[in-house]
C-alpha cells in the first residue's frame, strides 16, 4: 500500500494507546480523506449507480471495488448495493437477468463486463409471527444458509456482509466512504477479520472459510486470530456444500495469481482435503507435493503475464499424486501398465467428483494430458507426427515439462519436443533417424533348424 495512503488510513482511526473492544457504527469518509475516484469505476458500473439512484433508489459501490481501489488496486469486478428489489432493478434494465434462489441478485449485463446488483440484506432472524421472513431466510440442522432473501436496511446489508474490509460503501452522489464495520482500520492493518462471531458466521455458509484463504492469500493480509481459530474445527462442514459451488470456488482459488500461497494456506487450515481428499491421502502415504507447487508457480506466471489458465491443467496437477498412486496400485496387483492407467483415471475422477464436480468439458481434456504421458516418450517413426497433431499435445507437453522440473523424470525428453516443434522438416527427420540409431539394437534370437522328419520304414 503506498506510504501516503497508508497515513491517511492511519489518521482516520482513533489513536488512544488501549485496544477498545470493536463496535459496529455507521462512519462517513468524506471525499478529501480517501482515493476513490470515480475514474477508477467502470463506465457500466457508473451508469447502473446513477440510473438506481435517478429513479429513487440508494445505490453504492460495495465490497471487493472498493476495497480495491482503497488498496491502490484496479478493480476487475464492481458489485452494487441497493435499497431497490430485484425485480425493481430487473425492469430498470432491459440488459438484464435475475439469478439464484438462494441468493437471489440481478446481472446487469454490459458485453463482457456484468454489473452485480444485489438488494440490501435484513440480519434479524425470523420468529413465528413473520411468516414471509421465515419463508425467505431459511437454515439446515448444521446452521447452513439455504435460502436468504431477507431485505433490509444499508446498515443490516453492511453487517450481513463476511469481512469488514468487504463492509465498505462508495456514494457516488456525495463521494464519500461508509464504513460500518471499522474495515478501513483493518485495511490499514492489513487484517482479515469477520464480522460478527465466526463459529456462527462459518456455519451460515462454510464456503466463507475459502474466501478467508483466497482474499488472505491475494491481499497478503494476515487472518484475525478470532477469524482463523474455528476454521480447522469446521473444515469437514465443507462436505455439506454442493461439488458444483465448490469446483468454481477451486477455480477462484487458484487462478487469482496467488495460487502456491493459496496452496500453502488450504494446506496449513486442513482445507486441501475437503476439496481433494484423494490427493491428500497419497500425500499423507508419502507421496510429493513437488509437481503441484511447480504446476501452480507456472499458472501463477502465466496470470502474471496476462495469459489464461485452463482449469483441466489444473485439475490435472491436483490430481496427479492421487492418480500415480492408484495407478501403481494396480500394476502391483498385476495389471498391465496401459488397462492399469485407464482404471486409475476412471477412479480417482470418479472419487473426486463427490467432492468437486468437474464438467465433461475439462474432464476429458484431464484424461488426454495423462494418457499423452506415456505417449510423448514413444517417438519413432512416424508416431512424433501423430502425438504433435492431438489436439490436446502443447498441455501434455508443458505438464511434461512440470514432471521434469519436479524431478519425476530424467532431463531431456522435455528438450526434445521442444527442439522437435521448433525444428523444420528435415531436422525434424533427422531427428528422428538420430533416434533409431541410437535405440539399442535387438538381439536376433537363432532360429532351430527344422527337425528332421522320420521317414516311416
Amino acid at each position: 500500500m503506498p506510504k501516503k495512503l497508508v497515513e491517511k488510513l492511519r489518521s482516520l482511526i482513533p489513536s488512544n494507546g488501549k485496544k477498545k473492544a470493536r463496535k459496529y457504527q455507521r462512519r462517513e469518509v468524506p471525499r478529501d480523506q480517501h482515493n476513490v475516484s470515480r475514474s477508477a469505476i467502470s463506465e457500466p458500473a457508473k451508469k447502473v449507480l446513477h440510473r438506481l439512484n435517478k429513479s429513487g433508489y440508494e445505490a453504492y459501490l460495495v465490497g471487493g471495488g472498493v476495497r480495491d481501489i482503497l488498496l491502490g488496486g484496479k478493480p476487475k469486478d464492481f458489485d452494487i448495493a441497493t435499497n431497490a428489489t430485484p425485480e425493481e432493478v430487473h425492469d430498470l434494465f432491459r440488459n438484464s437477468r435475475l439469478i439464484g434462489r438462494r441468493f437471489r441478485i440481478v446481472h446487469v449485463v454490459f458485453g463482457r463486463e456484468i454489473i452485480e446488483v444485489t438488494t440490501f440484506r435484513g440480519g434479524a432472524d425470523a420468529n413465528d409471527d413473520d411468516a414471509p421472513a421465515r419463508d425467505a431466510r431459511k437454515t439446515s440442522e448444521h446452521g447452513l444458509l439455504l435460502r436468504d432473501n431477507v431485505y433490509g436496511s444499508q446498515e443490516e446489508d453492511a453487517l450481513r456482509r463476511d469481512f469488514t474490509v468487504n463492509a465498505l460503501y462508495y456514494c457516488i452522489r456525495d463521494f464519500t466512504v461508509i464504513d460500518f464495520a471499522s474495515g478501513i482500520e483493518d485495511l490499514k492493518n492489513r487484517q482479515l477479520r469477520l464480522i460478527g462471531d465466526p463459529d456462527t458466521r462459518y456455519r451460515e455458509d462454510p464456503v466463507r472459510m475459502l474466501r478467508a484463504i483466497r482474499f488472505a492469500a491475494k491481499l497478503d493480509f494476515q487472518i484475525e486470530p478470532e477469524t482463523e481459530a474455528p476454521i480447522r474445527e469446521l473444515a469437514p462442514l465443507l462436505a455439506h456444500i454442493p461439488p458444483a459451488r465448490l469446483f468454481d470456488e477451486v477455480l477462484k482459488l487458484f487462478s487469482a495469481g496467488q495460487g502456491e500461497a493459496t496452496y500453502d494456506l488450504l494446506t496449513r487450515y486442513d482445507l486441501l482435503a475437503p476439496l481433494f481428499p484423494e490427493t491428500v491421502r497419497a500425500l499423507d502415504s508419502g507421496a510429493s507435493d513437488t509437481l503441484i507447487r511447480k504446476a501452480l508457480r507456472n499458472t501463477d506466471a502465466r496470470i502474471a503475464q496476462g495469459k489464461s489458465v485452463t482449469p483441466y491443467f489444473l485439475f490435472a496437477a491436483m490430481l496427479w499424486p492421487a492418480l500415480q498412486a492408484e495407478w501403481a496400485r494396480r500394476q502391483d496387483n498385476g495389471d498391465p501398465v496401459q488397462p492399469a492407467l485407464h482404471a486409475a483415471i476412471g477412479k480417482v475422477i470418479g472419487r473426486q467428483v463427490q467432492s468437486t464436480s468437474i464438467p465433461k468439458r475439462f474432464s476429458g481434456p484431464m484424461k488426454e494430458i495423462w494418457e499423452l504421458q506415456m505417449r510423448l516418450p514413444r517417438r519413432q517413426g512416424k508416431r512424433a507426427f501423430a502425438t504433435m497433431e492431438h489436439p490436446r499435445f502443447r498441455a501434455a507437453y508443458d505438464f511434461l515439462l512440470v514432471r521434469e522440473a519436479a524431478g519425476e523424470l530424467e532431463p531431456g525428453l522435455g528438450q526434445w519436443w521442444t527442439d522437435f516443434q521448433e525444428a523444420n522438416e528435415r531436422d525434424q527427420e533427422r531427428m528422428l533417424s538420430q533416434l533409431s540409431s541410437d535405440a539399442p539394437k535387438k538381439r536376433r534370437r537363432r532360429r532351430k533348424p527344422p527337425a528332421q522328419k522320420q521317414v516311416p520304414q
